[in-house]
C-alpha cells in the first residue's frame, strides 16, 4: 500500500474521522476479528487467506459506511448539480489497497497485520481484478470516478456488473486463448446491492428457446429488470465517497412453474437464462449478428436503467423538469451509451408529457459526449431494423430529429445532398443503419476528444460536417490518470523520494511535481531516483520469477509497450525493431550491446486474427532468442498474458522505456503514456494522441520522437509504398527475410504469411515500414543515453516534473467547468 503522507495521525484519530465513535480496527472485539470470526464462522486457528482478505476488505468497508451515507445524505440535503457518468466499463482493479490508501489508513492495516502476524502482501493477491473492462477507456473512467470523489464533486458512476468480464487470457503454444474470468466465484465485499431499487426496462419483443439458442420473438413485449450493485468511490482523503451503480440483468418472471413440472426445463428457465446472459460478458463476440444483437441490448439496458435511476433521484428534490439541465449533467464516455438521447427524449415526451421543443431542449442541455477514436469501424452504426424490433419507439423519436436536422442542414446548405447523406442519422445502402456517433454529437450541448491532436483531427476529418454546423460544441478534454494510484500506490519508493524534495502536495496538485525541475541537476536527488527505479525493477523481477518462472536481468533496458494488441498500435513494429536487432547480433556476434528486455501485454478481441497472429509471432520471436546462445542474455522478449490494472501496476513503475508507437493520427490520446511518464520512463514514440502534448510539456529533448507526422501519413497514403522500403532499407529487407524464410517459425513453416500480405501486399496501411527506420535509429540514440546513468536520470526526472498536467484531476475540472457546470459538494 502507498506510503503514509500523515504518518502523525493516531490509528484512533483516523477511526474518529470516519465517525466510527468507539468502534476499533483491531484488538479486542474489533472489526478484523469480528468478521474473521462471525462472517464465515471460521475456527481462527484454520483461517485461510481469502477469508483474511475477506475479513480486512469489510472492516474498511465498515470504516468508510457512515462517511458513504453521509455523503449521500449531503446530495440530498443541498441539491446540487450532480455528474453522470455513463460508461461500459470501469477497469477498477484491486479495490482493497486503493480504498486503504484514499482513506489514509494503513497505519490501521499495518498495525493489524502484524499484531495477526499477518503478511500483507499475499493477502492483497487474493482479491481478483474486477472484470468490469478491457483497456484505456475503462481504466480513465475509473480514474476520472477517483477525481471526481477527491475533488467533491457530486457524481455518480453507471456501468454494468459483468459476471465473467471480457475474457481471461492465456498463451498456448504462443496463442492467445480465452476462457472466462469469473471473477464474481467468491463474493466481492465492496459491492452492495439495492434490489428495492430495481429498475424495469420494456422491450417489444421477447425471446424464447430454439435449437439450443435465444431468438428473439417480435411483437411479444417483455420487461427486463435491472438490479442494482453499490460500490464504493473513495475520493483521497475520505471526505467524499461517491458510487459506482453497476447493473445486473435478471427476468420479470423468472421460473415457468407449469413448463417446468411437464419436463421442459430448459424452456422454463427460458426468460431467466436469456436475460442473466445480458450482462453475462463485456463486449461479446461481435463477428456475428447474434453478438453484435446482444451488444445493442447491453448498451441500452445500460442506458434504460440509468436514466431511470437518475430521473428518480432528481425526482426526489425536484418537481419542475424545467430545472432538469440545472440539477443533472450526463457524460456519455463514447457511442456505447449514445441511446441516452431518444431514451431521455422517450421520457420526457412520454412520461413527464412536455412538447417536443421543450424536451429537445433539455435533452441536449443535460447530455455531452466523448469520443474516443477516429477509427470508423469504432463510430458504431447499428441497424435500423433493430430498433423496428426492438425499441420501435426510439426509432420513431430517432427519425423525428433526422428529419428534423436534414430539415436544418438543407435550408443551411442548399443543394448539397453530399452533406445532408454525411450527417444524416440514417446510413443508407443495403443495409440501413443509424449512426450512434452522429447521434451522440446531435442530441448533446458537447463533444470533447481527448487529447488536442485527435480533438482537431476529429472537427477536420471525422465529423467535419457535424463540426461544421455545430461548431460551439467542440472542444477538447486531454486525458489523465490518477496520481493515487499510479504513483502513489503503484510505485512507493519513488513516492517517498519525491515527498521527501518537495512536500506530498503533489498529491492531490499534480502539478507541483513541476518543483522538481531544479532537482534533475541535483547529484543526490539523481541517486535517489535510480535507486527508486532499481527497486522497482527488482521488485517486478522477483515476482515475475514467483509468477512465472521466468528470469529477466534488472541491469537490462526495460522496455514496456503495454495495450490492447491492434495494427494501428503497431505491436508489430516493435517486434521488427527486435528481428532487426538480432539480426545485427547473429551477423557480428561481437558487437557491443546493452543488454535489452522487451515486454509486450495486452489483448486481442477475439475475432481479431492478425492481432492474435502478432501475439503468436512475438512468442515464436521470444522463444528463437532463447534458444540462440549468441544471443540469449543480451536481448530477451516476453509477452505477458493476462494484462490487467495490477500487473500494470507493477511492470509501469519498473519501466526504463515506454513505447508509444501508434501510427501518427490514430491514437486519441494513450493512458498508459502517462503513466509511464510520471513513474519515470522515457519515452520512444510517434507524434500522436497525448504523447504530442507530454513531449512539450517535459520538452522534446527529453523524449525520444520519430517518424511521420498525422499530416504526413494522410498526405502519403497515395503514394506509399512499402515494397521501396523493402528494397531500399537493407535491415528492413533481412528483417522480413528471415521472418518469411519461416526462421521464427521451423516447425509451423508459412504460418506468418499473413504478415507479408499485411506489410507488403495489401500495402502495409498502418505504414510499419515507413518509420522502421526511424525507429531504429531514435533507438539508437536512447540506448546511447542509458550508457550515461546521469544524463538518462536528468531526463527522467524531468519527464516526471512535466507529468503534472496529466492528472485526471486536472481533466476533470475542465470538464466540470466546461461542460457540467457542476461544483463541488463538500460533505461536513
Amino acid at each position: 500500500m502507498a506510503t503514509e503522507p500523515n504518518a502523525q495521525i493516531r490509528p484512533a484519530e483516523l477511526l474518529k474521522q470516519y465517525g466510527c465513535g468507539p468502534i476499533q480496527f483491531t484488538g479486542d472485539d474489533g472489526l478484523y476479528e469480528r468478521h474473521l470470526l462471525f462472517d464465515n464462522v471460521t475456527d481462527l486457528e484454520a483461517v485461510r487467506a481469502r477469508e483474511q482478505y475477506e475479513a480486512f476488505a469489510h472492516s474498511v468497508r465498515d470504516v468508510l459506511s457512515q462517511r458513504w451515507l453521509l455523503t449521500q445524505k449531503t446530495y440530498e440535503r443541498e441539491n446540487p448539480k450532480r455528474v453522470h457518468y455513463l460508461s461500459m466499463e470501469f477497469l477498477l482493479g484491486r479495490s482493497l489497497a486503493n480504498n486503504v490508501t484514499n482513506l489514509m489508513l494503513d497505519p490501521l492495516v499495518t498495525q493489524t497485520a502484524k499484531q495477526h502476524k499477518v503478511d500483507v502482501l499475499p493477502l492483497l493477491e487474493q482479491e481478483p481484478d474486477a472484470g468490469l473492462g478491457n483497456g484505456g477507456l475503462g481504466r480513465l473512467a475509473a480514474c476520472f470516478i477517483d477525481s471526481m470523489a477527491t475533488m467533491q464533486l457530486p457524481a455518480i458512476g453507471y456501468g454494468l456488473r459483468y459476471e465473467y468480464g471480457i475474457f481471461k487470457q492465456s498463451l498456448q503454444d504462443g496463442w492467445q486463448h480465452e476462457q472466462g474470468d469469473k471473477w464474481l466465484r467468491r463474493p466481492d465485499p465492496w459491492e452492495v446491492v439495492r434490489p428495492d431499487e430495481a429498475v424495469k426496462v420494456k422491450l417489444n419483443c421477447s425471446f424464447q428457446m430454439q435449437g439450443g439458442t435465444f431468438q428473439a420473438v417480435p411483437g411479444r413485449p417483455s420487461t427486463l429488470l435491472g438490479i442494482p450493485y453499490d460500490r464504493p468511490v473513495v475520493g483521497y482523503g475520505g471526505k467524499t465517497i461517491n458510487t459506482l451503480r453497476l447493473w445486473s440483468a435478471a427476468a420479470c418472471n423468472s421460473f415457468d412453474f407449469q413448463e417446468f413440472s411437464s419436463g421442459a426445463f430448459a424452456e422454463a428457465l427460458a426468460d431467466t437464462l436469456a436475460a442473466e446472459s445480458l450482462t453475462r460478458v463485456l463486449y461479446p463476440d461481435d463477428s456475428t449478428s447474434k453478438g453484435q444483437g446482444l451488444r445493442f441490448l447491453q448498451e441500452y439496458f445500460l442506458v434504460a436503467c440509468s436514466l431511470a435511476d437518475l430521473v428518480r433521484r432528481y425526482r426526489l428534490s425536484n418537481t419542475d423538469w424545467n430545472t432538469l439541465a440545472d440539477k443533472v449533467a450526463i457524460q456519455l464516455n463514447d457511442t456505447h451509451p449514445a441511446m441516452a438521447v431518444p431514451e431521455l427524449m422517450r421520457i420526457l415526451l412520454d412520461e413527464a408529457q412536455l412538447g417536443w421543443d421543450q424536451a429537445w431542449d433539455l435533452t441536449k442541455k443535460s447530455l455531452a459526449y466523448t469520443n474516443h477514436t477516429l477509427l470508423p469501424e469504432a463510430l458504431e452504426k447499428w441497424p435500423l431494423e433493430w430498433f423496428e424490433t426492438m425499441l420501435p419507439r426510439h426509432l420513431e423519436i430517432i427519425l423525428e430529429i433526422n428529419r428534423r436536422l436534414l430539415d436544418d442542414v438543407r435550408s443551411r446548405f442548399p443543394g448539397d445532398g453530399q452533406r445532408v447523406e454525411r450527417i444524416s442519422l440514417v446510413e443508407e445502402g443495403g443495409q440501413r443503419k443509424i449512426r450512434m456517433a452522429n447521434l451522440a454529437i446531435v442530441g448533446s450541448h458537447s463533444t470533447n476528444g481527448v487529447a488536442a491532436i485527435h480533438s482537431e483531427l476529429l472537427r477536420k476529418t471525422t465529423v467535419k460536417e457535424l463540426a461544421d454546423l455545430f461548431p460551439e460544441r467542440f472542444n477538447n478534454k486531454t486525458n489523465g490518470v490518477t496520481p493515487r494510484r499510479w504513483l502513489l500506490l503503484a510505485n512507493p519508493v519513488l513516492a517517498q523520494t519525491i515527498t521527501e524534495a518537495i512536500g506530498d502536495g503533489w498529491i492531490n496538485d499534480l502539478d507541483q511535481l513541476s518543483k522538481l525541475r531544479p532537482f534533475a541537476e541535483n547529484e543526490a536527488f539523481r541517486h535517489a531516483f535510480l535507486r527508486a527505479k532499481r527497486n522497482a525493477k527488482s521488485q517486478f523481477a522477483a515476482w515475475l520469477k514467483a509468477t512465472s518462472g521466468h528470469v529477466v536481468s534488472v541491469d537490462s533496458i526495460f522496455d514496456s509497450q503495454v495495450k490492447r494488441i491492434h495494427e494501428y498500435k503497431r505491436q508489430l513494429l516493435n517486434a521488427l525493431r527486435v528481428v532487426v536487432l538480432y539480426n545485427r547480433l547473429r551477423e557480428n556476434p561481437n558487437l557491443e550491446m546493452t543488454p535489452r528486455t522487451f515486454f509486450f501485454a495486452g489483448k486481442a478481441a477475439p475475432a481479431y486474427r492478425l492481432a492474435k497472429l502478432i501475439i503468436k509471432f512475438i512468442n515464436n520471436l521470444a522463444g528463437t532468442i532463447d534458444g540462440d546462445s549468441v544471443v540469449r542474455g543480451r536481448l530477451k522478449v516476453l509477452f505477458l498474458p493476462e494484462y490487467c490494472v495490477s500487473l500494470a501496476e507493477r511492470l509501469i513503475p519498473a519501466s526504463d522505456v515506454s513505447t508509444q508507437i501508434s501510427t501518427a493520427g490514430y491514437e486519441a490520446s494513450g493512458t498508459s503514456n502517462m503513466k509511464f511518464m510520471m513513474n519515470g520512463a522515457l519515452t520512444i514514440g510517434t507524434r500522436d494522441g497525448a504523447t504530442i502534448e507530454m513531449a512539450e510539456a517535459a520538452g522534446e529533448e527529453n523524449f525520444f520522437l520519430f517518424g511521420l507526422t498525422a499530416e504526413q501519413v494522410a498526405g502519403g497514403r497515395g503514394s506509399y509504398s512499402p515494397h521501396w522500403h523493402y528494397e531500399n532499407e537493407p535491415e528492413t529487407r533481412a528483417a522480413l527475410d528471415l521472418i518469411f524464410s519461416d526462421h521464427f517459425s521451423q516447425n509451423e513453416p508459412g504460418i506468418f504469411a499473413p504478415l507479408r500480405d499485411t506489410l507488403l501486399t495489401s500495402g502495409d496501411f498502418y505504414m510499419h515500414l515507413a518509420d522502421l527506420k526511424a525507429y531504429l535509429e531514435a533507438d539508437q540514440r536512447l540506448v546511447d543515453l542509458y550508457a550515461r546513468p546521469e544524463d538518462w536520470a536528468r531526463k527522467a526526472i524531468l519527464n516526471i516534473a512535466g507529468s503534472g498536467k496529466f492528472s485526471s484531476d486536472r481533466t476533470i475540472r475542465e470538464y466540470a467547468t466546461d461542460i457540467w457546470a457542476a461544483k463541488p459538494c463538500p460533505v461536513p
